[in-house]
């Protein structure tokens, strides 16, 4: 007999998810609103994230981090967004723009950006899409010309998370147009950039819907010169490293949500016990009962196809791509019907910034977009499934 039932948490994994509630209900949560209405970066949700080792908690203990497995790591980022969509994606960014380097990076790149990212010596950003290129991100326009020892990198890069506040970013630039332009996949490269090179310059932030607290900018690179040993893994593999950075990043945008959606469960079910109308709490009426039960069955629903991917990611399995895809999909789907419900059990007053399942709502939607649209994974999710790679489960 095993001993843990079987879909169950280890001890560790629910410890982990303690330890991170405690530290986003004393300094997380409490500034969630401001972060919101001020559109500021959470400057103390890093700190306190930083100092309890839960801002890149992926990074592997060689290279001085906590050496977080793919699920502990959602776990993390689940508990943060729960309180604060915005400040999750310290974390989840984190992992995303550091993950070509642990994936295809050399050991000498790895030793160099991971160790001073764990060490909390700034961010990591993600710098794929463009003003031309989003969904299809192979149309990428950025390039990168060999010159001598070094490469310079000129470009646009689009909707990039947390700009202008990372000091690291992970660019992905043509470096072989003939190649690139048959569209193969080949002919792009992968490099790691630094905020202080020279002819790096960020945009405005974006006037957004939710995730006010992340910044958004558009990233410029003007004749950036970058050594050839930042480069990411071997020239014109850099598509390739993107598309199996995405599979394993899209869990963590699954825990996001699930993160938000549970959340505004947990804001819709204390509201429901309170609330009176009728001379009783509205938790007695049957139709808010259907609908809360509704509520919580989904957001479970949506944790467990995470855990699932998350496992899947840790192991490296054949089916990742469609588990992620579809942890990714069904989580956020399920974050924005859920936030939308939960404003719905509030009425009048969930209509209102006094309570923040106006904000979870807002910040829901980007789930469904960033790291390809929902439709977009509906389109991985058909191609898996026609070629035949489908769980052994």
């Amino acid at each position: 007999m095993n001993e843990y039932p079987l879909f169950a948490l280890s001890e560790e994994h629910q410890a982990i998810r303690e330890a991170v509630r405690a530290v986003c209900d004393a300094k997380v949560a409490p500034g969630a609103a401001d972060v919101d209405e001020a559109g500021a970066f959470p400057q103390a949700s890093y700190d306190a994230l930083a100092a309890s080792d839960f801002a890149a908690p992926h990074v592997a203990e060689e290279f001085g981090g906590a050496g977080a497995d793919a699920l502990a790591t959602c776990i993390v980022i689940e508990e943060v967004a729960r309180a604060c969509a915005s400040s999750s994606l310290i974390p989840a960014v984190n992992k995303l723009g550091s993950m070509p380097v642990v994936l295809a990076g050399s050991e000498e790149l790895k030793k160099k950006y991971l160790t001073r990212l764990a060490a909390n010596d700034g961010m990591f950003s993600y710098c794929l899409s463009e003003p031309e290129a989003g969904s299809d991100a192979a149309a990428m326009k950025t390039r990168a010309v060999r010159d001598g020892e070094d490469w310079v990198i000129s470009g646009t890069k689009r909707w990039i998370t947390n700009a202008g506040v990372s000091e690291f970013y992970t660019v992905f630039a043509v470096t072989d147009p003939a190649a690139a332009a048959a569209r193969k996949g080949t002919g792009i490269s992968a490099f790691v950039v630094e905020k202080s090179d020279e002819g790096v310059s960020f945009g405005a932030p974006e006037k957004k819907l939710g995730i006010k607290g992340s910044p958004t900018r558009e990233v410029y690179l003007d004749k950036v010169r970058v050594p050839a040993d930042r480069m990411i893994g071997a020239e014109g593999t850099g598509f390739a490293t993107a598309m199996r950075v995405l599979d394993h990043t899209r869990v963590t945008i699954a825990a996001q949500a699930v993160g938000i959606a549970q959340g505004a469960l947990d804001y819709a079910l204390a509201y429901a016990k309170e609330r009176q109308q009728f001379g009783k709490p509205i938790a007695d009426f049957q139709g808010l009962q259907f609908l809360l039960a509704d509520m919580g069955m989904k957001v479970e629903a949506a944790r467990q196809l995470t855990y699932a991917a998350a496992g899947r990611s840790e192991r490296g399995d054949k089916d990742l791509t469609f588990f992620g895809a579809a942890a990714k999909c069904f989580a956020s789907d399920t974050a924005m019907q859920v936030t939308t419900d939960a404003v719905q059990v509030l009425g009048g007053y969930g209509f209102t910034r006094d309570y923040p399942v106006e904000r979870m709502m807002r910040d829901a939607k980007i789930t469904q977009i960033y790291e390809g649209t929902n439709q977009v994974q509906r389109i991985v999710m058909a191609r898996q499934l026609l070629a035949g790679i489908q769980s052994d489960l």
